[in-house]
């Protein structure tokens, strides 16, 4: 056990007091859960960092960190989905729309990548479907589309919460054709 995978291990804890302060029923509760998120998302910038830096990478380190980060995503999804669908009302008509399919579209893309990524380790070609520039652009702008849906401080925060979700959406969409390129030509070798 080091720092790196401690600080794994910290995102996996933080996801259910996540969802309790999601649902808290105090004023407070939707700043303390966006906190409890950026702060979750904070340690996955750093704990492969760190993991690099030291020269403490591990297999287990390996395993668990992009676990971590599509339970954490997906946890928060879904509880995003859920409170914008039922107060629809508070808002704009469609505005479950705006985050649902964003969600389907993000869950449905680590789904697809996580396979591929697993497919090509076997084929010993995991290096080929590495994470590149679009998957830190678009995983920073996701996590900051979903802090600001969770905060929902303000209409401005939440709409442009919302202009960022779907930036992160094409951007999901574009890594997930380049993974799926990457993948696609290896198995034509």
């Amino acid at each position: 056990m080091n720092l790196p995978n401690l600080l794994t291990l910290l995102r996996v804890v933080m996801i259910p007091v996540f969802v309790a302060l999601f649902y808290w029923p105090t004023p407070r509760s939707n700043l303390m859960a966006a906190c409890v998120f950026i702060l979750a998302a904070l340690t996955d910038l750093l704990d492969g960092y760190l993991a690099r830096r030291l020269d403490q990478t591990t297999k287990f380190g390996a395993f668990l960190d992009p676990v971590a980060d599509k339970i954490m995503v997906c946890t928060a999804l879904v509880l995003i989905v859920e409170y914008y669908s039922v107060h629809t009302s508070s808002f704009f008509y469609g505005i479950n729309l705006c985050v649902s399919i964003p969600a389907i579209v993000i869950i449905s893309r680590e789904i697809v990548v996580s396979a591929l990524r697993e497919w090509m380790a076997e084929l010993g070609m995991r290096s080929k479907v590495a994470v590149n520039w679009i998957g830190k652009w678009k995983t920073t702008i996701q996590m900051t589309a979903i802090a600001g849906l969770i905060w929902r401080v303000n209409d401005p925060v939440i709409y442009a919460s919302l202009g960022l979700l779907a930036v992160a959406t094409v951007l999901t969409i574009w890594s997930m054709i380049v993974y799926l390129s990457a993948g696609i030509s290896s198995m034509r070798d």
